[in-house]
């Protein structure tokens, strides 16, 4: 075991605690955001009677609609609830920074009357954190990581997940027109380019990589539709990693139109179906900004791969998506067994395809027949579950912050009165202690779960090790 690697765990460990605390202080010092906040947290808690009195005004003048109220999601109750919330429309984005966008919502709101009942109440609530519900990390998603890293191992039981005599490893790439849009001055585009270009690189040279890319000719607008949804191209077939000819590849293309997933995934099942299980091992990468948009069904295509001879690992990257589309590239991913992850940036991408390299390293080692290190395994499962607690934390923390501030914003544009908004914020860290409470429970059945492969594993080597000197 790498006594440096504990270490680091343990400083990381005692870092994030140090970095809870101080983010709790400063969440509990923080100030009104702008001058009308300021007046209201002046106040007591018990508000005079001029305070909120526009809001209970409006309120009592006429009856209020509840339609738009009605169609937001029901509150998390569980863990599971949690896990699967869809992100809201200014999920991950501080409120005071997109506040003139939350103010155009609040404004088809009626004001919550002063004898509002619990229902209503909660409608309002369920609607507010609608708004800003931030997506929760999947543990799913870290146990199939493990599953994927600990690949080659005779003790897996899918066999997609053992190492064969050859690998091959696809990435697809979006190219629609929502690919050229700018983050850090470049385009999502150019960002997803640098990132594969680094990943396939630094490969085996023994590994065979392929670059496919849809969404590329044509552009966004409807007459279009049909030439971009047909543009899908496989720009760098099968073969060893060439520096010069895939950087000709990439340069081939620049994002324009549509958004054909579910074709491109088709088109990968009928070239990858020269490499069979038996003898190869398949991994495919989806990189894609957006959802389907070419009227196919990407989930019941992943679902057929997957269950095709080639049988790949389909794993799907969400660069910057949006909710909708974190919804339908995660039950792409489902549908296929793969792993989902949304990433924000290009850190983030290149730590997805870090994951690869790790992996394809192992193969290069299996092939010279070496046997994998289980407590090398163990260090970085936890480092996995930290990783996963520290995401868990950060969501329910920001998440708690964000319903904060958008109920001030609510005040100031008099949809709430100051003391409806004390009575709302309860009810939301009911929502708080539950993430928190999830959190533990979460975190226990990793460890548990990490244990206990991990223990199988070194039997597995062992077992191995044995044969091995035997004959």
């Amino acid at each position: 075991m790498n006594i440096k690697r504990l270490i680091m765990i343990g400083l990381l460990a005692s870092f994030v605690t140090a970095c809870s605390s101080q983010d709790e202080q400063t969440t509990n010092e923080q100030k009104p955001k702008n001058e009308e906040q300021e007046k209201v947290a002046s106040k007591d808690e018990s508000p005079s009677q001029e305070e909120g009195q526009g809001a209970e005004e409006k309120a009592s003048a006429s009856s209020i609609d509840t339609s738009i109220l009605e169609e937001a999601p029901e509150l998390p109750e569980t863990t599971q609830d949690l896990i699967n919330q869809k992100e809201g429309k200014y999920g991950g984005e501080e409120p005071y920074a997109v506040e003139e966008k939350i103010k155009e919502d609040l404004s088809q709101l009626d004001p919550l009357p002063k004898d509002a009942d619990e229902e209503t109440k909660m409608l309002y609530l369920r609607y507010l954190y609608s708004l800003i519900a931030m997506d929760y990390p999947d543990p799913q998603n870290t146990i199939k990581k493990w599953e994927y890293g600990a690949s080659g191992h005779p003790d897996l039981p899918d066999e997609k997940f053992q190492f064969k005599e050859n690998y091959n490893v696809e990435v697809i790439l979006d190219a629609s027109g929502s690919m050229g849009a700018k983050m850090d001055g470049k385009t999502r585009m150019q960002l997803a380019k640098e990132s594969i270009q680094d990943f396939l690189a630094a490969l085996p040279k023994e590994a065979n990589v392929s670059l496919r890319v849809y969404g590329h000719k044509g552009s966004s607008a409807d007459g279009d539709k049909q030439l971009s949804c047909n543009s899908i191209e496989q720009v760098y077939s099968f073969q060893s990693y060439n520096k010069d000819q895939f950087t000709d590849a990439l340069n081939q293309f620049e994002p324009k139109g549509w958004t054909p997933i579910a074709d491109a995934l088709k088109e990968s099942q009928d070239t990858m179906s020269q490499f069979d299980q038996e003898t190869n091992t398949n991994l495919i990468y989806l990189v894609s900004d957006g959802i389907e948009t070419c009227g196919g069904d990407p989930v019941k295509v992943a679902e057929q791969f997957s269950k095709s001879d080639a049988q790949p690992i389909i794993n799907i990257i969400g660069f910057q998506a949006d909710a909708n589309a974190q919804e339908q590239l995660k039950q792409v991913a489902r549908a296929s067994e793969g792993i989902y992850t949304t990433v924000r940036n290009q850190k983030g991408l290149e730590e997805e395809f870090q994951r690869a390299k790790d992996v394809l390293e192992e193969w290069k080692d299996w092939k010279e027949d070496a046997l994998s290190d289980a407590d090398a395994e163990e260090v970085d499962n936890s480092f996995d579950i930290l990783e996963f607690k520290n995401d868990w934390a950060f969501t329910t923390l920001g998440q708690g912050n964000d319903i904060s501030s958008l109920l001030y914003i609510a005040v100031n544009e008099e949809i709430i009165t100051y003391d409806q908004r004390s009575e709302l914020l309860s009810y939301a860290d009911e929502i708080e202690e539950l993430a928190e409470k999830s959190e533990k429970e979460l975190i226990s059945k990793l460890e548990t779960i990490s244990a206990d492969r991990i223990e199988e594993l070194k039997k597995s080597i062992e077992e191995k090790f044995s044969e091995n000197t035997e004959n």
